[in-house]
């Protein structure tokens, strides 16, 4: 098995495109043969960081989502960014039940939810130019595939 490949997706800063983002992912990770609660872990992550930027980064606003993806031996790496409003108090943001859009009746969760589900997280941003999340993920079974 090849054990390095990437990939690259943008598309538009709309809602529907959150499963969208999701099911390309799952697609790509698919060779890994990752378990159902691998992939799981994986979609919940991209889902979350897909939907900060649409809600968060864009704020109805049209905008571009970028999805980098990398295989590295048995690790997915993935980084979705924004180039929308940015965060500026990084660790605040990080807190659960942290919202600030408390009246979307948001619950806060979606950093913690992609720190619990992925190995590594790491929140890049910068108010008025955008957000990267760098994500990364060991798929444990992938580890018998080489």
């Amino acid at each position: 098995m090849n054990t390095y490949n990437e990939m690259k997706l943008e598309f538009s800063s709309y809602s529907e495109n959150e499963s969208f983002a999701r099911t390309v992912v799952s697609a790509f990770i698919a060779r890994m043969d990752p378990t159902l609660e691998e992939l799981a872990d994986v979609k919940t992550a991209v889902s979350e960081a897909v939907t900060n930027a649409i809600i968060h980064g864009y704020e109805k606003n049209p905008g571009k989502v970028t999805i980098y993806g990398k295989i590295e031996g048995n690790a997915i790496y993935l980084e979705i960014s924004d180039e929308g409003e940015g965060i500026s108090d990084i660790a605040k943001a990080m807190e659960p039940l942290y919202t600030s859009k408390p009246e979307l009746d948001r619950s806060g969760m979606g950093f913690a939810f992609m720190e619990a589900f992925m190995d590594e997280l790491h929140v890049e941003s910068e108010p008025g130019k955008g957000t990267v999340i760098k994500m990364k993920k060991v798929i444990y079974s992938a580890m018998n595939l080489s």
